[in-house]
């Protein structure tokens, strides 16, 4: 399998390391604007291959998309990251232009990709790469979800203190501070609800934490986070290359799914070998279907802009 990842920053590099420590792919493309860059961090990343143990090759490109030529699959992270006191509706004047561009030059020299979008603001650059690109909604999918879910995991995680492997739980909705649904009346610790385990009051809060993740590290940092969000993206790409079909929060193309058409959001889906196998449409209750709507209108009013 071969991935290209565009933009060598610190959440392209994190994917391109992640994928490769993984040693699914045979080949990872790191593509970057800024002459030597994606090079550079290719070659640092590929003196890292004997000590972790991986044969994924790395190879950079300063803007060359020939280099890409026939990826599977295809992550976009570029654009301009958060600053402390931004939100990610912020950037879509910036990156709505990069993206689109991106995905146009991806096409051209891989056809057939897969193209997983990191960009922010996530939900609308998807959108984005949809009407862009004309592709079937199966091969364009936002990231957001899984990272977000990995965010509740971790807080879930915290208020119970258990160890997160005993821990599951999802996020849907919009990619955003106000627009993320942590669903926590289906959280649970090995299957039993973790709503046994804490107070309602500490849930609230888990939830209130979890929209906040990426706000919280971008204050913390002075920009936005790396480690996570490279992470979700391996784990995706790699339920591609697998045929995996596991399921991921990630921002699909809704045609009457969850009663919502002609936008992208975070929704339960099977990712496999054709991207989006299947949109799981599960039961909600009657808050949590206004809180989708709530979001729903919100990510609407973002692609507006566009």
């Amino acid at each position: 399998m071969k991935v290209t990842v565009v933009g060598a920053g610190a959440v392209g590099a994190s994917c391109a390391e992640y994928i490769a420590m993984k040693d699914f792919a045979s080949e990872v493309v790191l593509v970057d604007i800024k002459e030597g860059f994606a090079e550079g961090k290719a070659m640092d990343l590929m003196q890292t291959a004997s000590l972790n143990g991986f044969d994924t090759k790395i190879t950079g490109s300063t803007n060359d998309y020939t280099k890409t030529a026939n990826s599977d699959v295809a992550v976009i992270t570029s654009g301009i990251p958060r600053k402390p006191g931004m939100t990610r509706e912020e950037l879509i004047s910036t990156n709505a232009g990069i993206v689109k561009t991106v995905a146009e030059n991806l096409i051209k020299e891989s056809p057939n990709v897969i193209i997983i979008v990191v960009s922010n603001p996530m939900d609308t650059m998807t959108y984005l790469a949809h009407k862009a690109t004309g592709l079937p909604k199966n091969r364009i999918i936002g990231m957001g979800g899984a990272l977000d879910s990995a965010r509740f995991k971790y807080r879930l995680a915290e208020a119970t203190e258990a160890p997160i492997s005993d821990i599951d739980g999802m996020v849907i909705g919009g990619h955003s501070d106000t627009g993320m649904i942590p669903l926590t009346r289906l959280a649970t610790r090995n299957s039993v609800p973790v709503s046994q385990f804490i107070s309602e009051e500490r849930m609230q809060e888990v939830k209130e934490a979890t929209k906040v993740g990426g706000a919280t590290l971008t204050k913390l940092l002075g920009t936005s986070a790396w480690y996570a969000p490279g992470a979700a993206v391996a784990a995706m790409v790699h339920a591609i290359a697998t045929d995996a079909h596991k399921m991921f929060p990630c921002s699909c193309f809704l045609e009457g799914e969850y009663g919502l058409n002609d936008i992208c959001i975070g929704v339960p889906a099977l990712i496999g070998a054709n991207g989006v196998e299947k949109i799981v449409e599960i039961e909600l209750s009657a808050t949590e279907k206004e809180e989708l709507s709530n979001s729903a209108e919100a990510v609407s009013k973002t692609n507006g802009l566009l």
